[in-house]
This record gives structure tokens, sequence and C-alpha cells, in this order.
């Protein structure tokens, strides 16, 4: 996987966003290809991308992103990330 920085854009090549739960039933699929879009740098930027082209997470309660297999921030840069999970809320009894 090749991940490299082009002024403050992300370019990556197989870069894929994992979905788990929920969110893989919104989405529709496993995974998403990390969109190279300059406006989207951080945790934060991910997550208003994913509202925006999938309105149904927003009913959800929470959303984690992990980065590199550690919970992530919304200010974490996403310019070095390996790996990008989304997180749904679980639920449990």
């Amino acid at each position: 996987m090749l991940n490299f920085k082009i002024g403050s854009m992300i370019t990556t090549k197989d870069m894929k966003i994992q979905l788990f739960g929920i969110s893989k039933d919104i989405v529709g699929k496993r995974e998403l290809d990390l969109p190279e879009d300059p406006s989207i740098t951080t945790v934060l930027d991910l997550k208003k991308w994913l509202l925006s082209k999938y309105p149904k997470m927003g009913n959800l309660g929470s959303i984690g992103i992990a980065v590199d297999l550690e919970y992530a921030e919304d200010g974490l840069s996403l310019t070095n990330a390996k790996e990008i999970a989304l997180i749904p809320p679980v639920s449990g009894g």
C-alpha cells in the first residue's frame, strides 16, 4: 500500500476504509476506497465526507474511527495512515 503526501493532499493507492457492524450494512459493502480528496486530511474531515455520502450514518449515536489499529481523535491527521476502520456503536446486554 502506498501513501504519500503532495502539499496537504493525501494520495493513496489501494487505501481502504474497513467497515463493521451497521456501518457495513449502511454502505452495503465491507470496505470503501479512501477518497483522494484534498479536503480530507483529518479524521473529522473523513467523518464529514462519510455523512455527506451516506446520510444514514447520521442516525447512529456515535461512530468511531480507528487509524492504524488505535481509536483516533477528530483532529488526527490521516496523512501517514496505513489502515482506517469505521467502528459503529455496539450494543449488548
